[in-house]
């Protein structure tokens, strides 16, 4: 299923499994794909968005979400649909660029794309903040 991403964008995705498996959720939500990003990625989004604050964000994101007991990180976590939507995206973002690998810039794109879950409507509204 990942064999088009690229090695950034699979860390990505582990990251976010990591997260998951931190908050006790059952399946990998855009707020741990958000997560994620930000561990593997932070100084390329900080070049793309430099007013974000990780921290801030993490703290949004710790109390918006409930938290159970830790997970296993080997137990398989699956995508939740709004998750699926936001690889979905990430997908037609790369098609659009001709790129033939999805990399970690196309899943932000597919977070800001992404307007029904909480992350999503986080990760846009940093967006439209002026730099």
């Amino acid at each position: 299923m990942f064999e088009r991403y690229t090695e950034s964008a699979r860390r990505v995705i582990l990251f976010a499994r990591y997260e998951a498996s931190q908050f006790g959720s059952p399946s990998i939500e855009v707020e741990h794909l958000l997560l994620g990003f930000l561990r593997c990625d932070s100084a390329r989004i900080k070049v793309w968005l430099p007013t974000l604050n990780s921290k801030a964000i993490r703290k949004q994101i710790d109390a918006h979400s409930p938290r159970r007991a830790p997970i296993s990180t080997s137990q398989n976590l699956p995508l939740s649909e709004d998750s699926k939507r936001v690889l979905e995206y990430a997908s037609h973002e790369a098609g659009i660029a001709s790129d033939k690998r999805i990399g970690s810039e196309h899943f932000l794109l597919g977070l800001l794309l992404e307007g029904q879950s909480f992350a999503g409507q986080f990760a846009a509204t940093i967006a439209r903040r002026p730099c």
